[in-house]
């Protein structure tokens, strides 16, 4: 390996992405650091490789993404977003950097992308380990053969042995109550000293440097994974056409059945004899959804694995797989409705909000699959991908703690009834539903005793670093500041 000028500017790039990623991600709640992480990480990749990018178009659609699932931690504060996002923020970044710097004749909705992407992710590693041996004999370049030597295996078995004493230890503690009493008292007497603290912090930003440096310095290698010759030359599985038709036609017709006497059970506004709200909607709700995922993947398998020249067979097919789509939109529309008469008796929940937006994403998917039936031209996977990511990006964009709020105080206007303790269990959102409330009834039962209580909390709390800044929570913090409201 030979390291020029250009290669140590990029290290020392990346030492300080390495310290910009700890100093945003690991000093309380990400807030607005996010996005300025992204920006400086961006940053670096496009003067490390200029703009000489291709797979542009799903490379710009990726971009946008990743920025607004970035941007949503400065702007709302959805817990159930927020854990989600941490994770899967870099993983879009990974697929977007490896994306836009390999060739042309990629196609990145096959599988052979995912087998680049874990080939382009070992040669980094590998990158990273022959760095650290030609760090390594820089440092100790004056040190003799035999006392490197010893010293390059003393730092192995430390890289071994401390992942296997914390294990072991782990096993040690739940066996012996004493032992781990003493080993707990360890970390308080250690933290005295207070250095601990900051060797941690540095591990991590050269683990965080490393990573960086060796995934963008093999960025435009050519892929050598044996794994995507291997698997371009497996043979296609295929179903025989007469077999998929005999199953479909089974299938059909019971679902047709099904619509057809049930039409007035899917859609009535009224309930079955011996069924609450609860049992009616639930019930209903999971089969229908369930059978829906089932045809789904039926339908898929049918169309990739399925192929018959024979043209009369081709339009039977097809005719087939329309059915089949049409009466798995019937039990959709029919999950829907149900879902909607549950949240109309209950009230609206994270659960149920995000149950509709994904019926609504499979109403999207099957229209899709029935256009591609009949157009055989268009790709499925591409579609779904783009599909997917756009409705979780979306999801995000509309905050949906803020529509759970809205929808339940309509509720509230039209039928007096409301789950304050649910809108507590939410974020900054949910607080400021509870004012919204207070402002309309400030006799509701329990709900002065509960804004009283947020208000406490708020004011005793810590000031909060700027790497947690959020511009939700700012305002309702400062709408609670100003609450004129007391016990009596």
């Amino acid at each position: 390996m030979e390291l020029k000028r250009k290669d140590w500017l990029l290290f020392i790039a990346c030492l300080g992405l390495g310290v910009l990623a700890e100093v945003s991600f690991f000093h309380g709640e990400i807030g607005i650091s996010y996005p300025i992480f992204v920006f400086g990480f961006y940053l670096v990749f496009f003067i490390r490789f200029k703009l000489s990018f291709q797979h542009r178009r799903i490379g710009i659609l990726l971009m946008v993404v990743i920025w607004l699932l970035a941007g949503s931690y400065a702007v709302y504060d959805n817990e159930f977003f927020y854990v989600l996002n941490v994770l899967l923020i870099p993983l879009l970044i990974f697929f977007h950097i490896v994306l836009i710097t390999s060739p042309k004749n990629m196609k990145w909705a096959k599988p052979e992308f995912v087998f680049a992407l874990t080939s382009k992710l070992l040669e980094g590693l590998k990158y990273i380990s022959n760095f650290g041996k030609v760090l390594f004999k820089k440092v100790f370049h004056n040190i003799n053969e035999t006392t490197s030597q010893v010293l390059k295996h003393i730092f192995i078995g430390l890289g071994i042995g401390i992942p296997l004493l914390l294990v072991i230890t782990a096993l040690l503690m739940s066996a012996d109550k004493v032992f781990e009493d003493i080993v707990l008292r360890l970390p308080r007497f250690l933290l005295q000293f207070g250095s601990w603290e900051s060797i941690f912090r540095l591990a991590l930003v050269l683990l965080f440097t490393l990573l960086f440096f060796g995934v963008l310095q093999v960025l435009r290698n050519q892929y050598e994974s044996q794994s995507i010759t291997i698997l371009s030359n497996v043979k296609k599985i295929r179903w025989a056409s007469v077999t998929a038709l005999t199953i479909l036609i089974m299938l059909n017709a019971v679902y047709v059945l099904f619509v057809v006497i049930q039409f007035n059970y899917f859609f009535g506004n009224g309930l079955q004899d011996g069924f609450t709200y609860a049992s009616y909607a639930r019930r209903g709700f999971f089969e229908l959804l369930f059978v829906t995922l089932i045809n789904w993947i039926i339908l898929i398998c049918c169309l990739k694995l399925v192929k018959d020249s024979r043209k009369s067979m081709k339009v039977i097919l097809k005719i087939m797989y329309s059915v089949l789509i049409l009466v798995s939109g019937v039990m959709l529309a029919s999950a829907y409705q149900r879902l909607s008469l549950y949240e109309a008796a209950y009230g609206f929940t994270m659960d149920r909000i995000l149950a509709h937006g994904f019926m609504i994403y499979l109403i999207v998917i099957f229209a899709y699959t029935l256009i591609r039936v009949w157009l055989e031209k268009l790709t499925l996977l591409h579609f779904y991908l783009i599909a997917g990511l756009s409705f979780y990006v979306l999801l995000n964009v509309i905050n949906v703690e803020q529509v759970i709020v809205d929808k339940n105080i309509e509720r509230f206007k039209d039928t007096g009834k409301i789950d304050i303790h649910y809108l507590n269990s939410l974020s900054y959102t949910g607080v400021e539903g509870l004012i919204e409330l207070y402002e309309l009834d400030p006799d509701y039962p329990e709900l002065k005793d509960m804004l009283i209580n947020r208000k406490q909390q708020i004011e005793n709390q810590e000031t909060q670093l700027w790497q947690s800044f959020n511009f939700t929570k700012h305002r309702i913090t400062e709408q609670m500041k100003g609450l004129d409201i007391e016990r009596e």
